[in-house]
């Protein structure tokens, strides 16, 4: 036991300090953010709001988003310190969850997802940035990129165990006690900012020389299967967290309706498999172009919700439910640490800024597109079956999207 403790620490130990300090505000951030914005919808189900009405707020907070991390991004451009966009976050995140925890009206419901959108644009651009800082401070510097699995690791150790005190509370009938966690949470984000700084982002400069919009279509071109691939990806955990509890609580053609309390337990396995899996996929996928990442990604996506929409047509369906966690969480594990190289490799170091914030916003779009048409198609249909099965064919041409990258990714 001793021995397993210290190799966990010295495991722990090898990354810098400040890179450590960002790991841990994103892994107690994102407890409290696992529970909201995986069982929100299930909250104001039990309200009676219809699935179009749930999943049109969730979209109103991706619009939202959009600002918040606009502001980020000036911010950050500013020189302003990674914490700044952080706190200012974790304040709005404090008001969106009072908001929701009291809400029983739409527009209540409405100006809470709007708070909480503004919290999660301010939030990711920061606590991203901050991840590159941290590895090349402290004595002894690392790759970004081990950097990076570690935080995502750290993200998904959080929401897995957010979304299982979620189902818990859904258990015993608690359910919007999410936001008083979430509310925990933040709070103890703001007094760890406070008592100690995130990095200072390096100064910018303006490049105002002449052939700026030749370069435009040399690296462009290149980079739009990257972002028409996480157009898609990106859409499923949108999907995961709007149109899946609603699917579960609301039964398909055939599969029982499940109480609430089951329905979360079931999007826990899959956050405890996407916890279990991250570290060391992210390792492996490492070594080997990005094209294999992001094929892999997509096929599990199109087993996932294949399976995800054959449950619908059996009465025991919740086995087939079950089953689908494990390609999905494989799916999400792959694309999360790839897609981003395949933007840095893709991309001339002098426009990497500019293509990750494009990177970025398919995101948002992904998050405010996707909900809202899930909506329509669970009200419309009474079931969720179409709209996996429409995921799942539409994986497809993104998977011959993949292929395409195989010479670039290889070139870099």
């Amino acid at each position: 036991m001793a021995g397993s403790r210290s190799g966990a620490l010295a495991w722990w130990l090898q990354f810098p300090a400040p890179l450590r300090e960002v790991a841990s505000l994103r892994l107690i951030g994102s407890v409290g953010a696992g529970a909201v914005l995986y069982l929100t919808p299930l909250v104001f189900h039990q309200e009676a709001f219809s699935a179009s009405s749930v999943t049109l707020g969730l979209a109103i907070a991706a619009l939202a988003g959009t600002l918040g991390r606009f502001l980020s991004g000036l911010l950050l451009d500013r020189g302003v310190n990674c914490g700044v966009p952080v706190l200012l976050a974790c304040f709005a995140a404090l008001a969106a969850d009072s908001n929701l925890f009291a809400a029983r009206s739409f527009p209540a419901y409405a100006q809470g997802q709007v708070l909480m959108g503004i919290a999660m644009g301010l939030y990711w651009p920061a606590i991203e940035l901050a991840v590159p800082l941290g590895c090349a401070s402290g004595s002894g510097p690392i790759p970004s990129a081990r950097g990076f699995a570690l935080a995502r690791s750290a993200d998904a150790a959080g929401v897995a165990l957010g979304a299982l005190i979620g189902a818990l509370l859904a258990s015993r009938g608690q359910l919007r006690g999410i936001y008083l966690l979430d509310m925990i949470c933040l709070s103890t984000m703001v007094l760890l900012l406070l008592l100690r700084r995130l990095p200072d982002p390096p100064a910018r400069s303006v490049n105002t020389g002449n052939g700026a919009a030749p370069r435009w279509r040399q690296w462009l071109p290149p980079l739009l299967p990257v972002l028409l691939i996480t157009l898609l990806a990106t859409a499923l955990p949108a999907l995961m967290q709007s149109a899946l509890p609603l699917d579960l609580v609301r039964g398909g053609l055939r599969r029982a309706a499940m109480p609430a309390g089951l329905g979360a337990l079931l999007i826990g396995l899959q956050l405890g498999l996407l916890l279990l899996l991250q570290w060391p996929l992210g390792q492996w996928l490492a070594r080997r172009p990005v094209a294999t990442g992001l094929a892999l990604s997509l096929a599990c996506f199109a087993l996932g919700t294949a399976t995800l929409a054959l449950s619908a047509l059996f009465s025991q369906g919740l086995w087939l439910v079950a089953l689908a966690q494990g390609p999905l969480a494989l799916g999400l594990a792959a694309f999360l640490p790839t897609a981003t190289e395949a933007v840095i490799e893709l991309t001339p170091a002098e426009h990497q800024g500019v293509a990750m914030a494009l990177f970025s916003q398919c995101f948002a779009i992904s998050s405010l597109v996707a909900p809202p048409l899930a909506g329509l198609a669970l009200d419309h249909q009474g079931h969720g079956s179409g709209l996996w099965l429409l995921f799942a064919l539409l994986c497809l041409p993104g998977l011959q999207l993949a292929r395409r990258l195989r010479p670039e990714a290889s070139a870099g």
